[in-house]
């Protein structure tokens, strides 16, 4: 985190985390008197942060020339890269509307009205992304970023996944015994990783410290944000700053995917909106935050059945598929279920 490394004191650290200011190339354009008067400081102490941001930038490319744009990439490498890697949801339903699952190098937003499965989904993805190679998954490792962790329910749900790569046919092909003992419920537990996030300051700081985080486990090949919501429908006055944070902490989280070759996961409330007189749901934060994520999805009632639909995609089209949520997890819909709430 650039900000993090600026000689200042802990108190201006925690106010320009707070107003948006979190890279040093954020704080290149900014004037005195505009940075005083979003950190409500004095113009001589919003002097002084600037010189020294300007310090640490200067020590940062201090190893010579470098180019103004890094990292382009022709269209025909694009092609030619790795087919994507994708993580299923334990719907073949589902999956089959997502391309086979949950894309890796993306960042999947995924919402609805409270009770209608986003921790679920949340939890089984965290839990499917371990799933070992020999079964089709990626043998990876998840962050899952919440105020509280349903730790009860990520133990039922790791069962149910145990369960289902027993039931395997290839599963039957190998020793039975070596393979159990990798696939241990506790051992899946011990492949999240729980960070306790309690602000949207702490939010943004735990994503700038991600990227190095991430560096240092490579194997980590989910990250979930349960729920970006919360952290940002409460305590705003100043909607032009919500938008910038955001816009900036939705950026990094692209960046971190692609990087990383890895999925991020942002659960989202739903919201209602009035176009032309008529409500229609869709989801939280605003039009400008429907643009931070390469794909949304939307979950829904239909009826008695639990549906999630397509809302947008870069690469996908609109489709939606139904689920069931199971003790064991997400599972493609049981036609006589009740309709039970779930949060």
């Amino acid at each position: 985190m650039e900000v993090m490394r600026m000689a200042i004191s802990g108190t201006q650290r925690g106010k320009l985390i707070s107003a948006g200011y979190t890279s040093l190339s954020s704080l290149s354009s900014v004037s005195p008197s505009l940075l005083a008067k979003d950190l409500n400081i004095s113009e001589v102490e919003a002097l002084e942060i600037l010189k020294a941001a300007s310090h640490s930038s200067r020590l940062d490319t201090s190893g010579g020339d470098h180019a103004i744009l890094t990292g382009a990439q022709n269209a025909w490498e694009m092609l030619h890269e790795d087919s994507c890697v994708r993580i299923t949801t334990s719907s073949a339903d589902v999956d089959d509307i997502l391309g086979g699952g949950i894309s890796c190098k993306e960042v999947t937003e995924i919402g609805g009205i409270p009770g209608i499965g986003k921790t679920q989904f949340g939890i089984q993805l965290a839990i499917n992304v371990q799933i070992p190679a020999h079964f089709g998954g990626l043998g990876g490792k998840a962050i899952y970023v919440e105020g509280s962790f349903m730790v009860e329910r990520t133990l039922q749900i790791a069962e149910g996944c145990i369960e289902d790569m027993e039931k395997d046919k290839h599963f039957r092909q190998r020793d039975i015994r070596a393979v159990k003992e990798k696939l241990l419920p506790k051992d899946f537990l011990a492949n999240i990783f729980h960070f306790r996030i309690c602000s949207y300051t702490e939010l943004i700081a735990m994503i700038n410290h991600l990227d190095k985080w991430v560096s240092e486990h490579r194997d980590v090949k989910l990250v979930v944000i349960d729920s970006v919501t919360f952290y940002f429908r409460q305590d705003f006055e100043d909607m032009a700053l919500r938008t910038r944070i955001l816009g900036e902490m939705a950026l990094k989280l692209m960046k971190l995917a692609k990087k990383f070759n890895l999925a991020v996961v942002l659960l989202n409330q739903a919201a209602t909106k009035c176009a032309e007189g008529l409500y229609q749901l869709t989801l939280a934060l605003g039009d400008s935050w429907s643009h931070a994520s390469t794909n949304r999805i939307i979950l829904f009632w239909k009826g008695e059945e639990r549906c999630a639909y397509i809302d947008k995609s870069a690469s996908l089209p609109s489709a939606s598929a139904p689920y069931s949520i199971t003790s064991e997890g997400i599972r493609n819909s049981i036609t006589n279920c009740k309709r039970i709430r779930m949060m």
